[in-house]
């Protein structure tokens, strides 16, 4: 198994709501800082949004504040994406990845400092 696996996209009508998984296999992932990024149709890849090891750090990208929630579970070696009042422009093919110094996590949108990307899971959002 590959040592990130994202899950839970699909498609979702405007307004609605979506909950996305990472689980690691092989390693702790509480260990490491946790982001989120999305790649859309003939876009560059951007964060989402990003959890420091402890959880206590949090950060997003603009366009989803207050719309998605980042979290994370130990005991299920599992970070999680909420996504709320979907927007059109949120489709896109999900990623997780670990951070690999988390002394860099005020630029936790810089993707070279992230290792072990998942194959992603895609989200479609409809009218």
């Amino acid at each position: 198994q590959v040592p990130l696996a994202e899950s839970g996209g699909g498609l979702v009508q405007t307004g609605g709501s979506l909950k996305l998984s990472c689980a690691a296999s092989g390693f702790a992932l509480d260990y490491y800082a946790v982001g989120w990024f999305r790649q859309a149709p003939g876009k560059e890849r951007e964060g989402v949004a990003c959890i420091s090891r402890g959880g206590d750090r949090i950060y997003y990208a603009d366009a989803v504040k207050g719309r998605f929630t980042i979290s994370r579970d130990a005991r299920n070696n599992a970070v999680f994406l909420e996504m709320s009042n979907m927007k059109l422009e949120d489709t896109a093919s999900y990623q997780c990845a670990r951070m690999r110094d988390e002394r860099w996590i005020k630029h936790w949108t810089l993707q070279n400092k992230y290792e072990s990307w998942g194959r992603g899971t895609q989200v479609t959002v409809s009218s």
